[in-house]
Parts: structure tokens; C-alpha cells; sequence
């Protein structure tokens, strides 16, 4: 049976949180309070949504250099060149970073 899209609903699983207490620039509050009223959201919305891009993408960075740090090791086990395994691993964060 299918729901109408106005019924669709999200059910995230409540996750346990710390309250943090943070010095903000004047300015810069002013700033992502502008940014959050053109967004049509909360001050507090607006930074959780930053700090979280942000985190996505250092941790996406984090698994990328442990995965080529594992690749350079295998490679180690195969080939003698210390010069060639490093021109693949460079090769590889080419390709990847763009």
C-alpha cells in the first residue's frame, strides 16, 4: 500500500548527546545568524549541519590514508622498489583527489 508523500516520515534513532558551550565571535554569530535566517533554520541546526559536513569529510580523508597506507605496506610485500611503491601510491592520490 502506498502512502502519500505528505505521510512519509523520518524516524531517526535518538542518539546520546553532550551539551557544549562555545565562544563565538561576535561577528561571526551575527553572520551565521543571517545564514541560518536565509536558511530557514536554527542557529544550532546550522552548526550541527557545518560540524557535520566538515566531520564527513576529515573522516573520509582519514579512511583514504589508512587504506593507502595498507596498500603501500601489501605492495612492500611484492615489490622491492621503495621508488616504485611510492610512485603508485602517489599515482593513486591523483587519480583520486582529482
Amino acid at each position: 500500500m502506498n502512502k502519500p508523500e505528505g505521510e512519509l516520515q523520518l524516524h531517526l534513532k535518538p542518539r546520546p548527546v553532550e551539551t557544549l558551550s562555545i565562544q563565538i565571535p561576535n561577528d561571526t554569530l551575527d553572520s551565521l545568524k543571517k545564514v541560518a535566517a536565509n536558511r530557514d533554520m536554527s542557529v544550532e541546526a546550522l552548526l550541527k549541519f557545518y560540524i557535520g559536513q566538515a566531520l564527513r569529510q576529515d573522516l573520509a580523508k582519514l579512511f583514504s590514508e589508512r587504506v593507502l597506507e595498507s596498500t603501500a605496506e601489501v605492495l612492500a610485500r611484492h615489490i622491492q622498489s621503495e621508488e616504485e611503491i611510492s610512485n603508485i601510491i602517489q599515482e593513486i592520490r591523483a587519480a583520486t583527489t582529482g
